[in-house]
């Protein structure tokens, strides 16, 4: 074994100390403002902080931060863990090939680079950057976002994010070269790039909203083909921008043949109307094949007039069904590969579909013809999770993914025709998954509903009820959290910590079914699936409640919220990120309106006015209450989950907090939901939330020791 000595492990000790870094807190200011629902009065004291642009804000932005990072930088291992991050981070990673035209592209970054680089490689030659998203800008806040090839490969259309937004600009560049060859395509959002043969692409956006761009409601998108050697303004409206009907998110795509657009418009998240257009014929309109949105349904090939079909029509596991284009209707559909009792994730490539089951949120893989014949079952490096198996019809060679908690990500390569994979690329990298280990639990909810759970940490845990433990979910928009390696958690084992991921109600890992009961009224459930966790652990004593943190992003970050304002008692350290915390006004930013399937909304009923209200974050602070130690993290460009829902939740906070734990706000600059976000940034963040963690807990980091010394 090669370099075992050089690898740095940590080890904690708790010391009797108490958290003595004072902080002071700005004051922020209160108005009257109030909301009126079903004849109730809500008071928003804080509503002025919805303003980005306004001076007010930036102001309160800058004291919070001055505040926050003024305690921060006083960790005295904050420093360490920052240098053990980078560490860990520095090595070589890369993407699976992928041929287009006469080139072998990929993704690699060299280590620390603030942005993956797209490498490409042509017969015997040489190696060449074909791409460097570095090149940007200077601090790595403008990131790469989608890169679609022409059908030949001779032109690419890639998107650009600045400051993490979700708008985006798309450049089209000749690959030979590498000149921008049109003008930038601007006011993107939502979107794929979907070439039609060489002449041009389909992609999506909304018209600019009056008011802010980072929080003003956009609520109609529209699908747009754009022509090669025109301007911008004479792209085409392909569908949408009606007055009589409006989707939040329309999707375009066109078959690998040329032959067909499909378009897929939405309401909200959860289900899809389905269109076809036959691009043959000059003029055509489109077929309706599903004119509801009852379902999440999409077309995965075609074989000619053949269409087939994913579905949870009536299969809330999903099936593949075939139908041909003249009839395309459900009452004409075919089963070719049933629903089962696992959720079908399937992908296609080499003239096969590879139907990627979850089995309690762990991977398996079967290999199918388009007949619907099982060809063979997959054999997995592993138990985990995998990614990858999609690609072209002719190709002969296709490659996925392989990782779980404590493995890194490795990628394989895979015989279509033998169903033989090899090892493609491992990565290099000073860490030993032998040193750790994974378990799978199941537990009971407060229904008594079975909840699976995995439990990483390094092997020979004592469970003693004093291991540093992060507790993070999810629970929604029909999200799985499958296992998957992560360099900062890996970092966090290092420490002696555990972590543990709940598959919890509302999100994918057992369907349609256990989607919907983390939904709208049901919401609760996934909040008491994440609570029975945290018993679960402090039970079992993996941990106890002076150990234990909470964590969760985005809809997860309503999680932690919610679950904190609940049982404020049941975790030491609370830490929620660009989370949905103001559940009576979420549908009034950008393109919230869209999650109402997941949460109903306040205008819609008053008993659902009633429910948002009993559990939503910023109006369930209570005076006299000792929360968690919190740390919320968001970002001053984040126009998905805009950050004005964390600053009324840390302003509600820093006002009721009693007791000495500290409330903090981190926002960062230049930054959005997550997407995008430059490497340097990523590790100072983590730096900032274990280093708050560990100090909320009483731990002081030690030298590292080496792998020969762990087990002393």
């Amino acid at each position: 074994m090669k370099n075992l000595i050089t690898t740095l492990f940590s080890l904690l000790i708790l010391v009797a100390c108490k958290n003595d870094i004072t902080v002071k807190y700005p004051e922020t200011k209160t108005v009257d403002s109030t909301n009126t629902y079903f004849g109730v009065e809500v008071k928003d004291p804080y509503r002025w902080l919805e303003d980005d642009r306004s001076e007010d804000t930036e102001n309160w932005v800058e004291t919070q931060n001055k505040s926050t990072f003024g305690y921060l930088d006083n960790i005295p291992f904050r420093e360490a863990l920052k240098e053990r991050l980078s560490s860990l981070w520095n090595y070589e990673k890369i993407s699976a090939p992928f041929v287009e035209g006469d080139y072998t592209y990929f993704y690699k970054n060299d280590g620390l680079q603030n942005q993956y680089v797209i490498y490409r490689k042509k017969d015997n030659e040489d190696v060449e950057i074909f791409l460097d998203p570095n090149t940007f800008s200077k601090d790595g806040t403008v990131s790469l976002g989608a890169a679609s090839f022409s059908k030949d490969g001779s032109i690419l259309a890639y998107s650009i994010s600045e400051g993490g937004s979700d708008w985006r600009k798309i450049l089209i560049m000749d690959t030979e070269t590498k000149d921008i060859i049109e003008d930038t395509l601007v006011d993107v959002k939502f979107t794929q790039i979907s070439w039609y043969k060489n002449e041009g692409f389909y992609y999506s956006s909304y018209d600019k909203p009056e008011g802010s761009e980072l929080s003003a409601k956009t609520d109609q998108h529209k699908v747009y083909y754009h022509k090669l050697g025109t301007p911008q303004k004479e792209d085409a409206l392909i569908y949408g921008g009606t007055s009589e009907e409006k989707h939040r998110y329309i999707y375009a795509q066109v078959t690998e043949d040329d032959h067909y657009l499909i378009v897929t418009p939405r309401v909200s998240t959860s289900g899809n109307k389905l269109y076809i257009k036959d691009l043959s014929k000059p003029n055509s309109e489109f077929i309706t094949i599903l004119d509801h949105t009852h379902s999440d349904t999409y077309v995965i090939d075609n074989v000619d007039s053949k269409l087939f079909l994913v579905t949870n029509l009536e299969a809330p596991n999903k099936k593949i069904v075939t139908v041909d284009v003249a009839n395309p209707t459900p009452e004409h559909w075919t089963d070719l590969i049933p629903e089962t009792k696992n959720v079908l994730n399937p992908s296609k490539t080499g003239g096969y579909f590879f139907a990627e089951y979850m089995v309690d949120a762990i991977s398996k893989v079967k290999q199918f013809d388009y007949d619907g014949t099982l060809i063979r079952d997959i054999e997995l490096p592993g138990v985990g999770n995998v990614n990858g198996f999609g690609g072209k019809k002719d190709d002969k060679t296709d490659y996925y993914s392989f990782t779980n908690y404590n493995t890194p990500t490795s990628i394989y390569k895979l015989n279509i025709e033998t169903g033989v994979s090899e090892l493609y690329w491992k990565p290099s990298i000073e860490f030993d998954s032998d040193y750790y280990e994974s378990k799978q639990v199941f537990y009971a909810s407060k229904d008594g509903t079975k909840v699976p759970m995995i439990i990483t940490h390094k092997k020979g845990l004592e469970l003693n009820g004093k291991n540093p433990t992060i507790l993070y979910g999810y629970g929604g928009f029909n999200i799985s959290l499958n296992p998957s390696f992560s360099i900062a958690n890996a970092v966090w084992m290092e420490q002696g910590g555990v972590f543990a991921v709940p598959n919890l109600r509302g999100g994918g890992e057992y369907g349609k079914v256990w989607h919907n009961a983390g939904t709208k009224m049901q919401k609760q459930n996934v909040f008491d699936d994440f609570i029975a966790a945290g018993e679960y652990l402090i039970d079992n004593k993996y941990t106890s409640s002076d150990y234990l943190a909470i964590r969760g992003g985005s809809n997860g970050g309503l999680l932690v919220g919610a679950t904190m304002t609940q049982r404020p008692n049941l975790a030491k350290v609370a830490l929620p990120a660009v989370g949905v915390l103001d559940m009576l006004r979420y549908h009034t930013f950008t393109a919230g309106a869209g999650w109402a399937y997941d949460y109903g909304t306040a205008e819609q009923s008053k008993d659902m006015f009633e429910y948002l209200k009993g559990y939503s974050p910023v109006h369930n602070v209570k005076a006299g209450t000792q929360y968690p130690a919190t740390l919320i993290t968001t970002g001053d460009h984040d126009d998905r989950v805009v950050p004005a829902h964390s600053f009324k939740f840390a302003a509600e906070l820093q006002n009721k907090q009693t007791g000495s734990n500290p409330t903090l706000i981190r926002i960062e600059t230049d930054a959005g939901h997550g997407a995008g976000t430059p490497v340097s940034k990523i590790i100072e963040q983590y730096a900032d939330i274990f280093g708050f963690t560990l100090y909320n807990m009483g731990y002081r980091v030690l030298p590292y020791k080496t792998k020969e010394n762990i087990k002393d």
